[in-house]
């Protein structure tokens, strides 16, 4: 992968998500009246940028996100100058809590738009592309649904008694309602009505890994060559998509055993490339392989629903609800600790190298996974943690409630030690990304 390119899709993804997250805050403190001191990309200490009117806009040292420094308000610049004076009618903390709450909480509203509307375009753009098939065509060896019994040839009814009519539907239950506890999953069997139960325990594997579950339908996919072996000498290149040997239709699963059954002999491989058909004679070693490395990639049939640009709209909004559903319950799972915490976070690495391969797929992958980390960006500031838009709204809370306002010093307070364990967390996710790099 190469290092700027990497670096570029990073900024750019970040970039995006952090401007439009503060320029909630921005938009809505100026709606109410609010004098904006400084509109920083990074957090403190600041590093250059220019001041138009009453407003600073900067670039901060530490890219951990951003922040809109707003008067009269203790924030993440832990600035109380302001404290011993009296309130200013455009400051912060002189304005009616159900206002100073909006805007706490329009960063976080910003980004749930931005993925509404980039799920809303991308359905308008392409619609949907949906795989009209439950019958199972793979189980991953030691997978999870491997450990739960399934076999190849079941046709998947429902899961946890919700119908399923595409395979997406089939990804989609597993997934949700795995966050939840075991999965309850009605198939027919050799015509025969079936339930398929996969209990607690192997649901919190399906979190971590894949549960190992692909549709019929599913081809070779050559994604590496190794020198030397009979594949390279006779032609194939990563990218190729193997169809048969011997003139017989090769699936997915049969793949290894068939090669192996035809060890030292000599065969007849069949691959497409592109929209080309490509034949050639190959002898797998003694051991039976023939030097590649593969991974299943779905072949059959596909349906493509087409939305109008009104009907497309509610669709977008119901992707960003099950992503943001997703989150939820995903950070749920972590606290009660059914989730490795360190294999469920991931940092600036791993969001990097992302950023970068859904890019080299297309712009509409880019947009996609903007979109995905957009919501993960909100969910993570509702957070009810010191530093956070979660901690502020708290804070606004309680006063709403109790009627009285929090001690400026508890408040200060707070933020020092939100922000320290801010940083120790973002120390951590690095250090996890560099192990797993």
């Amino acid at each position: 992968m190469a290092f700027l390119p990497t670096i570029l899709y990073f900024l750019i993804t970040i970039g995006i998500l952090v401007l439009v997250h503060e320029l909630g805050h921005f938009l809505a403190a100026k709606f109410f009246g609010m004098r904006v001191e400084r509109f920083s990309i990074g957090f403190p200490p600041r590093a250059f940028g220019k001041k138009i009117g009453d407003t600073d806009y900067c670039i901060s040292w530490i890219p951990i996100g951003g922040y809109v420094k707003i008067s009269g308000m203790v924030d993440e610049s832990l600035d109380t100058d302001f404290l011993g004076e009296d309130p200013k009618p455009w400051e912060f903390r002189a304005k009616p809590i159900w206002q100073r709450l909006i805007v706490i909480c329009a960063g976080v509203a910003m980004n749930v738009l931005l993925a509404v509307l980039i799920f809303w375009g991308i359905i308008f753009y392409q619609g949907k592309t949906v795989k009209p098939v439950t019958e199972v065509g793979y189980v991953a060896p030691e997978s999870p649904a491997a450990k739960a019994g399934f076999q190849i040839g079941d046709v998947v009814q429902s899961v946890n008694r919700k119908p399923v009519t595409y395979w997406e539907d089939v990804d989609k239950f597993v997934y949700t309602d795995a966050l939840s506890g075991g999965l309850q999953i009605d198939v027919l069997r050799h015509g025969q009505p079936l339930t398929v139960s996969v209990p607690q325990a192997l649901a919190v594997e399906i979190l971590e890994e894949r549960f190992g579950l692909y549709p019929d339908g599913l081809a070779v996919y050559v994604q590496t060559i190794e020198g030397g072996k009979p594949a390279e000498r006779a032609g194939l290149l990563p990218g190729d998509i193997i169809l048969a040997i011997n003139d017989v239709a090769l699936s997915y699963h049969a793949l290894q055993e068939t090669i192996k059954r035809y060890a030292g002999k000599e065969v007849g491989l069949t691959w497409s490339r592109g929209e080309e058909t490509m034949h050639a004679r190959i002898s797998p070693t003694e051991e039976g392989k023939i030097g590649i490395g593969f991974i299943p990639v779905y072949s059959g049939p596909v349906e493509k629903v087409r939305y109008s640009i009104l009907a497309a709209l509610p669709e977008g909004i119901k992707d960003a609800w099950v992503m943001s559903w997703l989150n939820v319950k995903s950070i749920y799972q972590i606290v009660v600790g059914n989730v490795s915490f360190s294999k469920s976070v991931a940092g600036p690495i791993t969001i990097a190298k992302l950023a970068t391969r859904s890019a080299e797929v297309g712009v509409i992958s880019f947009l996609g996974f903007m979109a995905l980390l957009s919501m993960n960006l909100a969910i993570l500031n509702l957070l009810p943690f010191p530093a956070l838009d979660g901690g502020h709204a708290i804070f606004l809370v309680y006063e709403g409630v109790f009627r009285r306002e929090i001690p400026n010093r508890v408040k200060i307070a707070l933020q020092q030690v939100g922000f320290v364990l801010l940083l120790v967390f973002m120390a951590f996710v690095l250090y996890n990304d560099l192990v797993r790099f």
